[in-house]
């Protein structure tokens, strides 16, 4: 499977996740707004996506997605399957003591995590009740990473694609199914997230089954802890554990100190970062996914050019697709915001607060999008030392920033410093991999980014005049959902129409290879 229909396939099903995903969050803010409520909720939400990253989509998997890939190819599918089994019970022990501790501890980490609630009784005895609710997710959804790193090996990547959505409706059918019968909104959508995340293992079990892959608990751990390929994962894993523990407390920090700002800021930061994680996960995690199997598998084979080639066709994908939403999330944050979102509990003033963060994180997107689209070239040569240095810098980046902009422009400088320490991330991959000859930018390539920017910004600037046009001449269009919705209808043909004009005027795309996939596709 090529690159492009890797990415594509992910990537559309990763649109429909983001797409519920708005439904989810407005159902969110109808029922929660923007306050005591939602502020709790979010921490609970948060807490376990915390570790996530540790123990499922980041250091594990990263270190295991490239082993599994390596051995399929040289050894088979069942001594590979049989590796699986192994490194899934490890993190199965290791993930299930680490929530029963937290369990018990659950009152001191709230504090910590969110020391703002601390002259709230009420705020802080709910946040408790709730991430203790939500945590065993973090066991389910390790599980579910794990299952998906497998299939995506195997080039299965609508399966894995497909988990979000089962969250998202999962916590829409909360508001139905649980919020009546219990004592707060927020007590039903927890329980809907630790429902889902048992929903999405089961899912990808059967699609597993569907590939003639069952994983089968391997109970003797002292034989597992001496097999040299377990032995050597633990190895990658470690500074991998390190870098996403380094990201993690980044994203601690930010949750830290946005909770002292006051009532609602924790929210309207939840919501913007939600905005911008639409284009961010269709694009670079499509892109990260799909690329890091594909590049193992090259390096393995001793197939440099095609690695480096494919790298270039990633790096060109991530810009050309991210760039534009960048843009647009930009120029229209206010009537995006306003029509997601400004319902019910979530009054104007949050909408506004919350469309200025929007703003601010989405300079940053195209950096993140980059840099997720170069980081799988160090973890498929098994180099996870690499980028635990690179997010070290990025930490303390995101730290200094944050501490000089929070105060004099609250929530908005701490997104700001989100952005600033995404530039610093890019740049750090682009000169060390220049600097190891993995990969540099080509003449070529700078040439066509140069291409995208021009037609980005082209865009932007007739969608921004637009927008003013319709606030100017259209009173209505601000206050009332249906105008919104049709006027960002119209604006997004605008767009769409002026950036296709310009990628054919530049040469940016090229249509008629589109065309003969779409024709080879239903030919």
């Amino acid at each position: 499977m090529s690159l492009f229909k890797s990415i594509a396939t992910f990537g559309g099903f990763t649109l429909i996740s983001r797409v519920t995903g708005f439904v989810r969050d407005m159902v969110l803010a109808y029922f929660m707004g923007a306050g005591v409520m939602s502020d709790a909720f979010v921490v609970a939400f948060k807490l376990p996506n915390l570790f996530r990253n540790l123990f499922a989509e980041g250091a594990f998997t990263s270190a295991f997605v490239p082993l599994f890939s390596q051995k399929l190819v040289s050894e088979g599918k069942k001594k590979s399957v049989f590796f699986a089994s192994q490194a899934m019970m490890i993190l199965v022990v290791i993930v299930s003591l680490l929530i029963v501790l937290f369990e018990l501890l659950m009152p001191y980490i709230v504090t910590i995590l969110a020391p703002g609630f601390h002259n709230n009784p009420e705020k802080i005895a709910l946040a408790v009740q709730l991430c203790r609710i939500t945590f065993p997710f973090l066991l389910l959804v390790s599980i579910v990473s794990f299952q998906s790193g497998i299939l995506n090996s195997f080039e299965k990547f609508a399966a894995p694609a497909v988990t979000p959505v089962i969250l998202n409706l999962t916590m829409i059918l909360s508001a139905f199914v649980f919020v009546p019968f219990m004592p707060t909104a927020a007590h039903g959508f927890a329980l809907g997230i630790t429902t889902a995340g048992l929903l999405e293992m089961l899912w990808l079990y059967f699609n597993l089954r569907r590939i003639g892959i069952t994983l089968h608990p391997y109970l003797r751990l002292a034989k597992i802890m001496h097999n040299p390929e377990i032995k050597t994962l633990f190895k990658r894993i470690a500074p991998g554990v390190v870098g996403a523990g380094i990201y993690q407390i980044n994203m601690a920090v930010d949750t830290i100190l946005v909770s002292l700002i006051g009532t609602g800021a924790i929210s309207w930061l939840y919501y913007a970062n939600r905005l911008q994680q639409l284009p961010l996960g269709v694009v670079g995690a499509a892109i990260s996914v799909a690329l890091l199997p594909i590049l193992s598998k090259y390096l393995k084979a001793g197939d440099i050019e095609n690695a480096r080639t494919t790298q270039n066709q990633a790096v060109e994908y991530g810009l050309l697709l991210s760039l534009p939403a960048a843009v647009l999330l930009i120029v229209l944050a206010n009537p995006i915001v306003a029509f997601l979102f400004r319902h019910g509990a979530f009054n104007a003033h949050a909408a506004q607060m919350t469309a200025y963060a929007v703003a601010a994180y989405s300079v940053g997107l195209p950096c993140y999008v980059m840099t997720k689209a170069l980081m799988p070239n160090f973890f498929a040569r098994g180099d996870t030392v690499t980028p635990v240095k690179y997010s070290f810098w990025v930490f303390v980046t995101n730290l200094i920033f944050n501490l000089l902009l929070m105060r004099p422009f609250g929530h908005v400088g701490i997104a700001v410093a989100t952005t600033i320490a995404a530039f610093v991330s890019l740049g750090q991959y682009v000169v060390g991999l220049q600097k190891r000859e993995y990969w540099r930018f080509t003449p070529l390539l700078i040439k066509k980014m140069l291409k995208i920017a021009l037609a980005s910004i082209t865009m932007g600037i007739v969608v921004w005049g637009a927008n003013k046009a319709l606030c100017l001449y259209l009173p209505q269009y601000m206050q009332s959902s249906l105008y919104l919705f049709c006027g960002l209808a119209f604006l997004g043909i605008i767009a769409l129409a002026i950036f296709l004009l310009m990628a054919k005027i530049l040469n940016i795309i090229d249509f008629r290879q589109i065309l003969n996939m779409v024709r080879r596709k239903h030919g």
